[in-house]
């Protein structure tokens, strides 16, 4: 077990020292924040406003080939920079502190894939990973990687560039989507979407009773870089606070937890947590 030792003023590393010390069973919950390093952009600012154009609609997509076409067509040109993202310190520390049994369960908001990219082995990803696709029909899985080819082939117009937006996707001009040719199953012809939440959808009861069941277990519940803005994140911290778990969050900004976390920390998680290292050793 990591001893947490310091000399220096309490500051905002010394409120997550104190947080730290002695914990052997913690859940860390991750928003987009702890990805804002690895050039994948946040949806929101420092007050929690929403800074993207409306996110695409599960039902929409499920309805819509415009939609589709809309999401693919962005999709395809974002994906390349998404895809070679790096695990930032944050992400590295944690998966250390797992390693050394600090840390029980990393459940993550963020689709990237950057915390098993880390070495994270106990992982939740929430709400998806966008380097999967599913037909929505017969629930075959296909690597993203294998959907940009057959874009491409079917395309032969669409173009990548480095502009990525937060789900993946990018910015470009909408207007020619709609001569995008979407492609569907190979094995029924069914829809393919990425195999994520998309924004009115849920994510599955059984993957949240395990959490809560961790919470409930464990001994406390760290927030890195969520505005807790998604309920799908919120209740996780409000059903800590419920059964007297200590909650921290490491967020520049605000959240909508604020008013029930027990410790607030104000800041960047690669500058808050990459001194702390070498008290791993």
């Amino acid at each position: 077990m990591a001893k947490f030792t310091s000399n220096t003023r309490p500051n905002q590393q010394q409120q997550l020292i104190a947080f730290l010390r002695d914990k052997q069973n913690l859940t860390i919950l991750t928003g987009a924040g702890i990805s804002a390093g690895c050039g994948i952009p946040t949806y929101r600012d420092e007050a929690g406003n929403w800074r993207r154009p409306d996110p695409i609609q599960h039902k929409d997509f499920m309805s819509q080939n415009e939609t589709r076409q809309r999401y693919w067509f962005r999709s395809f040109s974002g994906w390349p920079a998404f895809a070679s993202a790096l695990p930032s310190p944050s992400h590295r520390i944690i998966a250390e502190m797992e390693s050394l049994k600090i840390v029980k369960l990393v459940v993550t908001q963020n689709v990237d894939r950057l915390h098993q990219k880390a070495g994270s082995l106990n992982v939740v990803d929430l709400h998806g990973r966008l380097d999967e696709v599913i037909c929505m029909s017969c629930a075959e899985f296909i690597s993203r990687q294998a959907v940009q080819k057959t874009l491409k082939r079917l395309n032969p117009f669409l173009f990548e560039h480095g502009n990525v937006a937060p789900d993946g996707d990018a910015d470009v001009p909408e207007d020619a989507a709609l001569s995008m040719v979407v492609p569907c199953c190979s094995s029924c012809g069914g829809i393919l979407k990425p195999n994520v939440v998309f924004f009115g959808d849920t994510v599955d009861k059984v993957i949240v009773q395990r959490i809560y069941q961790q919470i409930a277990n464990g001994d406390g519940l760290l927030i890195i870089g969520s505005s807790l803005q998604v309920f799908s994140g919120y209740r996780f911290c409000r059903r800590a606070v419920q059964q007297g778990k200590p909650v921290a969050s490491i967020n520049p900004g605000l959240s909508r937890g604020d008013d029930i976390i027990d410790t607030l920390i104000r800041g960047n998680s690669d500058e808050l947590l990459s001194p702390l290292a070498h008290n791993f050793y």
